[in-house]
């Protein structure tokens, strides 16, 4: 104990005050530069992200994340200035950050997709879209998952991961739409007829622009009807109305001139063995 007590006291503590003292000076110095560095650094690249027209969301995130990597390195930095051997910190933060991307990976291929979608920009919310095995109203395009509301007012959360693997269909995108349905007329009926019929509804609906001109074209025919298609373009947000309304019309209007639409029909011959 005696020898330990004489120890300290043959210490020159002016000398180690003045080395630990410049080291932490150092240390602090060096972290604080690159923490500055480091909020420069992310509001450069929040600048160039949103001149691109990134997502704001994402923008966000990428200018944190770029801080905080580059804080985490400054600190690395300030800690070597103090003499501690950093390799051993590095391979753990390493080993950590293995670990870590090996128990998140579903989440971390979540993150990869929403980044995707929030770069190339399939849809955006308010569009109504079929992705990921559901089609609704897209409310949200969060860092994980999109969220959306179905016709029939359904709460959807579907990975993102699961929409960038596969189709997405965006109904909204366009501001125009075709309608394109089929229409089964019998042998028996005059095509023209069925064809001027369907024609004057399409005529009197004014929500059917006129370029292009609808259409009605022979397509195929059946085992009980001759199929006739009909083409016609109209805006986006009136498509579903226009298609309802239409079907009741023409309809109705082969009724009055006589024009039947047939159903599956099959003919059965019954024949009696003569002896």
């Amino acid at each position: 104990m005696q020898e330990f007590i004489d120890h300290i006291r043959s210490l020159d503590w002016m000398a180690l005050a003045t080395v630990w003292g410049s080291r932490v000076l150092l240390a602090i110095a060096v972290f604080v530069i690159g923490r500055i560095l480091a909020k420069l650094i992310g509001r450069l690249i929040e600048r160039v992200a949103t001149r691109a027209k990134f997502d704001a969301t994402l923008v966000r995130f990428l200018a944190s994340l770029t801080v905080i990597a580059l804080t985490i390195v400054a600190a690395i930095f300030a800690v070597d200035q103090l003499g501690v051997d950093t390799t051993s910190l590095i391979a753990v933060l390493g080993a950590a950050g293995l670990a870590i991307g090996l128990a998140l990976k579903d989440s971390l291929a979540n993150f990869a997709s929403s980044v995707m979608i929030m770069t190339f920009k399939p849809f955006k919310p308010g569009d109504f879209v079929e992705a990921g095995g559901a089609s609704g109203t897209v409310l949200d395009i969060g860092m994980f998952n999109t969220r959306m509301r179905t016709a029939d007012n359904q709460y959807v959360v579907i990975p993102n991961s699961q929409i960038t693997s596969d189709k997405t269909v965006n109904y909204s995108h366009e501001p125009t739409r075709r309608l394109s349905f089929e229409i089964g007329i019998s042998y028996n009926n005059d095509i023209d007829a069925a064809r001027k019929a369907i024609l004057e509804v399409v005529a009197a609906d004014e929500r059917i622009k006129t370029d292009p001109a609808p259409s009605v074209q022979t397509w195929s025919f059946g085992d009980s009807a001759v199929n006739l298609m009909l083409y016609a373009w109209m805006d986006t947000a009136v498509f579903w109305d226009v298609r309802s309304d239409l079907l009741e019309r023409i309809k109705k209007n082969f009724d009055d001139k006589g024009i039947s639409i047939p159903f599956p029909q099959r003919e059965i011959r019954y024949y009696k063995d003569i002896e």
